[in-house]
């Protein structure tokens, strides 16, 4: 399936269950989530806790919120689960689609 085909059965808010299935560098760059959809999603670090000790691991199944759909074929979440959220002292959640944004 075409992304730009794909992308219009998903809209920003939309809640998807998916697979942690990579996490490349814990603290550093974010995690890789299986959708069991035609793309997958990514989790930016900026939504995960400063702790990756407490970021999901790899087989971890929960629910993720789709915050950004770029031109990338990739599916932007974030998690919605509080345990493996960003903690609220640390950034709030404009600074993160600000990133997102930019890039």
């Amino acid at each position: 399936m075409r992304w730009e085909s794909f992308r219009a059965y998903l809209s920003i808010g939309q809640q998807l269950t998916g697979t942690v299935d990579w996490v490349p560098r814990p603290g550093v760059i974010g995690v890789g989530v299986d959708l069991d959809l035609p793309f997958d999603g990514f989790v930016d670090v900026l939504w995960l806790p400063r702790d990756a000790e407490r970021w999901p691991r790899v087989g971890t199944v929960t629910t993720f919120e789709v915050v950004w759909l770029d031109d990338r074929q990739q599916i932007r979440l974030k998690p919605l689960d509080p345990a493996f959220q960003v903690d609220d002292d640390q950034v709030d959640a404009p600074t993160c689609l600000e990133a997102l944004e930019a890039g």
